[in-house]
């Protein structure tokens, strides 16, 4: 019997499977959009099995995160943010977050070489776009009330984009100078009243963080 036939199947886990993986998700990523990928269609292109991108990435998410090599998925970071403290405190805990990662020798360079090339480079542009849409202002109109959510998770992610470009980007004083706290003192309560829109009472932007039941 021919060995070589016995070889045939799914390719088995490997650095140079992850590999594959990666060059695949990047390139239908850029090619489909965010939404008309998914980890089965990039299993099947890498020949692997679809349990292995699960074990590998963990969901689509970490598998953009990677493909993107981004050592910190600002996806990733808001679920986290969502699950490990009080309704109350999501703003507070959101700043502290994204300073503390885009601060960061390690994770801050590669969100910001992402942030400059989707800047000149229109196919990454919108493949971020979209992902942010999906994965962050879409996670973000899930935690407050009212029917205009998806206005204010996009107000509250204006804020949080305004932050990072100042600071990181454009490099602005006295933002680059503020301390974490100093920058909590100023922004948060920018992002509280993004959650709570206009003309509405306090209370409604204190429910943010946690998921409410729509009609």
């Amino acid at each position: 019997m021919n060995k070589a036939g016995s070889q045939r199947g799914r390719r088995p886990g490997s650095p140079d499977t992850r590999a594959a993986i990666l060059a695949v998700a990047r390139r239908r990523f850029l090619e489909d959009g965010y939404h008309a990928v998914t980890l089965r269609s990039v299993a099947g292109e890498a020949d692997v099995d679809l349990a292995l991108i699960s074990y590998y990435f963990g969901s689509k998410k970490g598998l953009f995160g990677a493909a993107l090599a981004l050592g910190a998925n600002p996806a990733e970071l808001l679920a986290r943010v969502v699950e490990e403290g009080e309704p109350n405190t999501f703003p507070e805990r959101v700043v502290r977050q994204v300073v503390a990662v885009w601060d960061d020798p390690v994770t801050g360079p590669p969100l910001l070489a992402m942030m400059k090339t989707a800047i000149d480079d229109d196919s990454l542009g919108s493949l971020v776009k979209e992902a942010l849409e999906r994965e962050i202002v879409d996670r973000i109109a899930g935690l407050v009330p009212g029917r205009d959510a998806r206005q204010r998770a996009a107000a509250f992610t204006t804020v949080v984009a305004g932050l990072i470009a100042t600071r990181y980007l454009l490099r602005l004083e006295p933002v680059v100078s503020m301390t974490t706290d100093d920058l909590v003192r100023f922004v948060s309560p920018q992002l509280r009243q993004a959650l709570r829109g206009p003309g509405r009472p306090e209370r409604d932007a204190r429910s943010a963080g946690r998921p409410v039941q729509r009609p």
